[in-house]
């Protein structure tokens, strides 16, 4: 009698606590994969035990069809979930998928752009400004500026030519341009990431964007010359857009750099705010730190 009237008790303390004072349900993150130019059978678990290992998200999968099969069924229930991280880049989506996405975003949920994902839907005009700036697909200066990075701001640069490219992957260093985002909050001025491809030449409609990090894309391996983005945050509507391009494959995914920048880019996408510690590991200026593959 003792012992259940002490649980009442306690069960009754609790229900009388704040709700910010109770444990957190977990957020609950949503993959979308099923076509890209790159790996995603090799990428989306890796993706997957990232968030996981922030205890702060459980985390499903939504695998389209292979390319040119049917989509029509394709429909995953977006408004389940607090964010939703891009790992595709395919076939279209059916209209009735799109407008859930831009509902979705559009009424407060996340959104995060990984990689390759900037490369898709290039005709669909409300993805491009979810995203701010893709690359590929056909993009040119239809699609919208460049945005770079001079003279201590970022740029819209209205001239012809493509969207998207890159040269041979390679380490690189990446720039914080903005410290006092939640996101960038306690990290390096200055990192190095693993060798991987350097996002360059990307355009859209680079509308509502703040750009947090760039890396120097170097002529000498076939770059454009100029300080472009790595690293984004978009407002679109109520929702929050976290955009990388970093993270081309499985050994750049254990890269510290990215590892981090993603885990909290994906936890400010769904929030708005970001309580991860930055880890001991987290890499310098000079030298990228890479994590074992477990």
């Amino acid at each position: 009698m003792t012992r259940r009237l002490g649980l009442a008790v306690v069960t009754s303390l609790f229900l009388l606590l704040p709700i910010g004072a109770r444990a957190a349900a977990p957020l609950k993150a949503l993959i979308v994969d099923g076509q890209n130019n790159h790996n995603w059978r090799e990428t989306t678990p890796i993706l997957k035990q990232l968030l996981e290992q922030t205890k702060l998200f459980t985390v499903a999968v939504a695998t389209s069809p292979p390319k040119n099969a049917d989509m029509s069924g394709f429909k995953p229930s977006f408004a389940k979930y607090d964010v939703v991280v891009s790992n595709y880049n395919g076939d279209p989506w059916p209209a009735e998928t799109n407008q859930a996405l831009v509902r979705f975003v559009a009424g407060g949920g996340g959104l995060v752009s990984y990689h390759a994902a900037d490369n898709a839907f290039p005709k669909w005009e409300e993805y491009n400004k979810m995203i701010a700036i893709g690359g590929w697909g056909g993009r040119n200066e239809a699609s919208g500026p460049y945005l770079r990075w001079r003279d201590g701001k970022a740029v819209r640069v209205q001239e012809p030519g493509r969207g998207g490219g890159h040269g041979p992957q390679h380490p690189f260093q990446i720039v914080v341009r903005d410290p006092d985002h939640p996101i960038m909050r306690g990290l390096p001025p200055v990192f190095m990431h693993a060798s991987d491809e350097l996002y360059s030449w990307l355009r859209g409609p680079a509308e509502n964007v703040d750009v947090l990090a760039t890396a120097f894309s170097d002529k000498k391996f076939r770059g454009s010359g100029e300080h472009e983005p790595m690293l984004m945050a978009i407002k679109y509507g109520k929702g929050r857009v976290f955009h990388t391009t970093l993270g081309h494959a499985k050994p750049q995914c254990h890269c510290v750099a990215f590892i981090v920048t993603f885990q909290r880019g994906t936890e400010w996408a769904a929030t708005g705010n970001v309580t991860q510690p930055i880890p001991d590991d987290f890499p310098g200026p000079d030298v990228p730190v890479v994590r074992p593959d477990n």
